[in-house]
């Protein structure tokens, strides 16, 4: 863009959503106003570009949305803006409309698709982690992970009943194709007796000598299950096992995108209304082709370069609490 004054700004929702990309639209739409900046609601992704679905949005058109679950922009994934021809007509797009810069909500691919276009066409944007999986480098949490995990360990209680009730062992599947960090903590905090995840590869075999100690003491267990760990879902986790403990009253729960439904927890609204004010303070500042995180409880900005394909490590700390805490 030839012009470093912001005066009109595009935000949109990208990839899977996540509680409180609402809140984080709302902020991003009012503390521009308050600037005298524009702003600009893209519906659905960088499809939204594509295909000219743009709604202009005022404070008042994101009033009581702090409280709505996914997003009022829509997200989809967008197979045109891949190709480096669908990113030519995306900038084209931008430029018709006068947007100065983009406020993009997502994550890895969302950042990635941010960074082709500051690239390829000079498009300054900021990025706000908005994902579950909570695995993006740059910031401690992303919004909708809090949610999450309180909706997942909610289910996880109500589980530990009915198993508790019938001696039953259960497998409980929660999202996490590529990390873990749901699985590890739901596991702690619902007091489950063992978590499997994809970061930390464990062999069945481990899985039933861990059961086997507490068969006798325990009426009910209960095994958290990531969807991409390594030995499979929780389906076929309860299968290996079965094979192995041939007695167990085995059943398997998969919550799956429950988890990414419903109001936001008062967390992710904190978060999200942090960081898309901070978003806007940003792009005003100068800043772009950068996400927007939270580190020890203060906002950062980190580039997309040093953020996208980058996933951050697992607490391990936790694995040793669990396995403390399961005895």
């Amino acid at each position: 863009m030839s012009s470093e004054v912001i005066r009109h700004i595009g935000v949109f929702t990208s990839g899977g959503d996540s509680p409180g990309m609402n809140a984080a639209i709302r902020a991003v739409v009012r503390a521009a106003a308050l600037q005298g900046i524009q702003v600009s609601g893209i519906i659905g992704g960088y499809d939204g570009l594509l295909t000219g679905r743009v709604r202009t949005l005022g404070p008042r058109d994101v009033s009581n949305i702090v409280q709505r679950g996914g997003t009022i922009l829509r997200s989809a994934r967008s197979e045109e803006f891949r190709t480096i021809e669908g990113r030519v007509k995306a900038a084209a797009a931008i430029r018709e409309l006068g947007m100065d810069a983009l406020v993009a909500i997502g994550g890895d691919g969302t950042f990635t698709g941010a960074n082709l276009l500051f690239k390829e066409h000079g498009v300054r944007t900021i990025g706000l982690p908005g994902t579950i999986d909570n695995d993006l480098a740059g910031t401690d949490y992303s919004i909708g992970y809090d949610t999450a995990i309180n909706t997942a360990v909610e289910a996880i209680d109500r589980i530990r009943d009915t198993a508790s009730s019938h001696d039953r062992l259960f497998f409980v599947e929660v999202m996490g194709r590529d990390t873990g960090f749901i699985a590890l903590a739901c596991a702690v905090a619902a007091g489950a007796e063992f978590v499997l995840v994809p970061e930390r590869p464990e062999h069945i075999d481990e899985l039933v000598e861990a059961l086997s100690k507490g068969s006798g003491t325990k009426s009910s267990s209960i095994v958290v299950v990531a969807e991409g760990e390594e030995e499979g879902g929780a389906y076929d986790v309860s299968r290996k096992v079965k094979e192995r403990i041939p007695n167990a009253d085995i059943r398997v729960s998969v919550i799956g995108h429950i988890q990414r439904g419903g109001s936001p927890s008062v967390q992710d609204r904190l978060l999200a209304s942090r960081l898309g004010v901070a978003a806007v303070d940003a792009l005003i500042a100068g800043e772009h082709d950068k996400m927007i995180g939270v580190v020890n409880g203060q906002i950062t900005l980190t580039p997309f370069t040093q953020s996208i394909g980058k996933v951050k490590s697992l607490n391990t700390d936790l694995f040793r609490v669990l396995a403390i805490l399961a005895t």
